[in-house]
């Protein structure tokens, strides 16, 4: 059996990250506190200016800055239909409203006029998202955001930019927030960051990042473990025991998960927690050969846009072939049957962002906040989306392989 093709068994885990994770985890002195940390801090000053706070994940990140604007209680937050719960569930535990502006389905992101119809006068934030990579109209944001007095944070989540863009990254937002979990465009493991341009706001910020707590040893020590464990679990899939081999693992609960069952349920833990500096290495690791990692997401999203346009299938038209998606997006009839057929193929495609406006499908949606029906191209989105990896462990001719498997499910 060939390697799987795959969004979560290991995305960043390539052998040299693993090693890497290796040698951390034999200097439990430097899990916590340490040099790298400061100098991811000082790296991402240093490409996007403002002040930059580290949290363990950007959920924390965003309920500190929440928490440093002061708003008043029951101030809305405008976010997107078709995101991820980390937001709604750091809007709720700052004592804010989330409200859910639909999206376009050329760019699945929320527009300028889809935004406008959810403003009111208790809105206070934007919190605006680049689904997948693709690049969401930050200029028209900061001038309606201008006319309303209302702030507007950037979640860079699923893109970062290097030499050659994308260019609108970073420039009209009040905050930057980043994230470096797992899948993301950048991975420590573990971790966030929040980039203030407002010094007021900053100086807030950082006193929350001081006065969190340091994560536990023990679990910093787990998520070390990620890099190594899914780079095994590849491994052992090729003679049929990568499965049972993690099922193990999350069993005995060595490994630590992205979401736990509370956060699900929409109620999240809120304390705050510093990023651990083992993290941080690992995610300055990344951040220092973005170029690299960007580059070969665009050879993919080239390979993918060439057979969409090959064989009619159908993507959102903002998709242009210079970007660094962290994933490629095509939509089908049936998504769900369409990856269960190809999971028999050892493609495994269920990425969590399918199903459901606020993902994972398991999240319970009133509880997020969200009414039925209220985002009508996030729903329907949501039902036919089937996304395509581009992340540094996929390979082309693994794209290729892909490509040709799904064509014969498609036909």
């Amino acid at each position: 059996m060939p390697l799987p093709i795959h969004h979560t068994f290991g995305p960043h885990a390539d052998r040299s990250t693993a090693l890497a994770a290796l040698r951390l985890m034999f200097r439990p002195w430097n899990y916590r506190k340490g040099l790298e940390r400061e100098m991811l801090r000082s790296h991402l000053h240093r490409s996007f200016g403002g002040s930059c706070a580290l949290f363990a994940s950007g959920r924390d990140g965003l309920l500190a800055l929440l928490r440093a604007l002061h708003l008043p209680q029951g101030s809305e937050v405008i976010l997107q239909g078709f995101t991820c719960v980390a937001l709604p569930n750091a809007i709720h535990a700052a004592g804010l409203t989330p409200v859910y502006a639909d999206i376009d389905p050329d760019t699945l992101n929320f527009s300028e006029a889809s935004v406008l119809s959810v403003i009111t006068h208790r809105t206070k934030v934007i919190l605006c998202q680049h689904t997948f990579g693709i690049i969401c109209d930050t200029a028209k944001l900061r001038a309606l955001c201008d006319k309303h007095r209302i702030v507007l944070i950037e979640d860079c989540a699923h893109v970062l930019p290097d030499v050659t863009g994308p260019k609108e990254i970073g420039k009209h937002a009040d905050v930057m927030m980043l994230s470096f979990g797992r899948d993301k465009a950048i991975s420590g493991v573990a971790g966030g960051a929040i980039l203030v341009r407002d010094p007021t706001v900053a100086s807030t910020v950082l006193q929350a990042e001081n006065s969190a707590q340091e994560m536990r040893c023990g679990t910093v020590c787990r998520l070390l473990l990620y890099p190594i464990v899914y780079r095994k679990a590849r491994a052992l899939s090729i003679i049929g025991l990568g499965t049972l081999y993690l099922w193990l693992l999350k069993t005995l609960r060595i490994l630590v998960p992205v979401l736990t069952p509370a956060e699900k349920r929409g109620a999240p833990s809120l304390s705050l927690t510093k990023m651990p500096n083992a993290c941080a290495a690992l995610a300055l690791r990344e951040i220092k050969k973005i170029h690299t990692v960007n580059n070969h997401r665009r050879i993919l999203a080239k390979r993918y846009s060439a057979a969409a346009r090959e064989y009619g299938w159908h993507h959102p038209s903002a998709i242009h072939e210079d970007l660094p998606l962290q994933k490629f997006p095509i939509l089908v009839s049936d998504a769900d049957a369409v990856r269960a057929a190809l999971k028999e193929n050892n493609i495994h495609l269920d990425d969590g962002w399918t199903g459901a406006v606020v993902c994972p499908r398991s999240v319970d949606q009133q509880a997020a906040g969200y009414t039925a029906g209220s985002c009508p191209h996030a729903e329907r989105i949501a039902k036919r989306i089937l996304t395509l990896p581009t992340h540094p462990t996929m390979t082309e001719r693994q794209a290729e392989t892909l490509i040709d498997t799904l064509q014969r499910q498609l036909r």
